[in-house]
This record gives C-alpha cells, sequence and structure tokens, in this order.
C-alpha cells in the first residue's frame, strides 16, 4: 500500500513560512558573525574607500569578508530553496498544474543562476 503525504494548504503554507524565516535568519546570523568576525580582525584599521580588487576570500581560511558573502548566498539561496519545496509539494500532492508552474520557475532560476556562473 502506497503512502501518499498530504499537503493541505495550510500545512504548505507553514512549510514555506518557516523556510523563509528560517533561511532569514541563518543568513542574518552567518553575515553578523562575519562581521563581528571582521571587526575583530580589523576594526582598528582606518577605512579606505577607495575600492580594494575583486578577489574571491577564502571560506576555508576563514576570511570575514567570505563568512559575510556566504551569508549573503544563503539570503539569495533562501527564496529558491522556497520554489524547490512548493515543487516537491506539488508533486507529492499531484497538482499537475502548479507542479509545471514552479517547474518553469525552477528552470529559469536554474538558467539565470548558471548564466550569472558563466558570465553571459
Amino acid at each position: 500500500m502506497a503512502y501518499r503525504v498530504r499537503w493541505s494548504d495550510q500545512r504548505m503554507d507553514r512549510a514555506m513560512g518557516n523556510l523563509l524565516r528560517a533561511g532569514a535568519l541563518l543568513s542574518g546570523a552567518v553575515v553578523l558573525a562575519g562581521a563581528l568576525f571582521f571587526l575583530a580582525q580589523s576594526g582598528h584599521a582606518p577605512a579606505v574607500y577607495s575600492g580594494h580588487p575583486a578577489t574571491r576570500p577564502a571560506l576555508s581560511a576563514l576570511d570575514s569578508r567570505a563568512i559575510m558573502q556566504w551569508g549573503l548566498v544563503l539570503l539569495i539561496a533562501t527564496p529558491i530553496a522556497r520554489v524547490l519545496l512548493a515543487f516537491v509539494a506539488f508533486t507529492l500532492s499531484r497538482d499537475r498544474v502548479y507542479m509545471l508552474i514552479s517547474g518553469i520557475v525552477l528552470a529559469v532560476l536554474a538558467a539565470s543562476l548558471a548564466g550569472g556562473l558563466t558570465g553571459a
């Protein structure tokens, strides 16, 4: 006997709200931790507003700028995870129309991210 997960509108709204809330709080905490780490590392140095070369700081080296950037990546990934959750929920509910719409939105997001990663 196959078990079918029932996704009511209320359950889906609650899951998506919790996902968005958790993503925003997690990304905010990561950015805050990176900012505090940055202040601890170089808070005594005078502010330089002329800019710096575009380098990718290494997260493995515990660079504070890399930690803050990962917090922003988490913030950007949160709504993408919401669309993915909607796609899964509509698939489990066998709601083909909304599953198709969610799939199209996911495809557009994936194409735009792929274009951004390749520099196109």
